[in-house]
């Protein structure tokens, strides 16, 4: 058999970035399976839904430090799940799945990830609560609804690149980011952050990269190699 098809087509059985990109979605563990050796060792299973989510390394480590490394006691558990469009592979940005909120935890989780070799990037995540049977995310902004003027003005307050790089994260994982004005005031917390180190340059800060040896689990098109 000579069809490419099968090989570029991604795989049905996982959640890919792509599935995400209308929004976040919240997701109960039903199981969780460990296969060594494999490129992507990790096999999640969900309620609801027949396809595996399969965590990149930095989100595995999200997971251990969340709910520690017994995997068996994930199962019940809840987490949200987002694309981040601004993770890398190859340097080229593709897209990538990331973890914003999880259940049992006491309050946020504040990570630094390994986001390039030889730099670590903050990576934040905030917890679920249960309300009646079913689970909710706690948003530290359930206040009246920020203009993007006030977005601009809490950036401007920022006094260095990590508490930028803090606030970035922060942000896109809000549904909010997804409108155009969202968007531009991303554009303009990065160009801040880029001012800071006193360049323009694409490469000298990115605040959403991973290395090749952490991805490619969850890059939006599994077939590409």
């Amino acid at each position: 058999m000579n069809d490419m098809t099968a090989v570029i087509t991604p795989k049905s059985d996982q959640w890919n970035a792509d599935d995400f990109l209308s929004g976040p979605r919240t997701f109960t563990i039903r199981g969780v399976k460990i296969n060594g050796g494999q490129e992507q060792p990790v096999n999640i299973s969900l309620e609801g839904t027949d396809k595996f989510y399969r965590p990149c390394k930095s989100m595995s480590r999200v997971l251990v430090s969340a709910w520690g490394a017994d995997a068996t006691a994930y199962v019940g558990r809840s987490l949200t799940l987002y694309t981040d469009p601004k993770v890398k592979w190859g340097g080229m940005e593709v897209g990538g799945i990331r973890i914003s909120h999880m259940s049992h935890i006491d309050g946020k989780l504040q990570l630094a990830l390994t986001a390039t070799k030889g730099q670590r990037k903050p990576h934040t995540v905030t917890p679920l609560v249960a309300n009646g049977n079913q689970t909710a995310q706690v948003q530290s902004t359930a206040k009246p609804k920020k203009t993007p003027a006030d977005w601009r003005t809490e950036i401007d307050a920022l006094s260095d690149m990590a508490a930028i790089a803090v606030w970035l994260n922060d942000f896109a994982g809000m549904k909010t980011h997804d409108s155009q004005a969202a968007r531009d005031v991303y554009a303009y917390a990065e160009t801040r952050a880029q001012q800071m180190v006193g360049t323009t340059s694409d490469d000298s800060f990115d605040m959403d990269t991973a290395t090749d040896d952490d991805f490619p689990g969850d890059r939006a098109t599994q077939g590409a190699r």
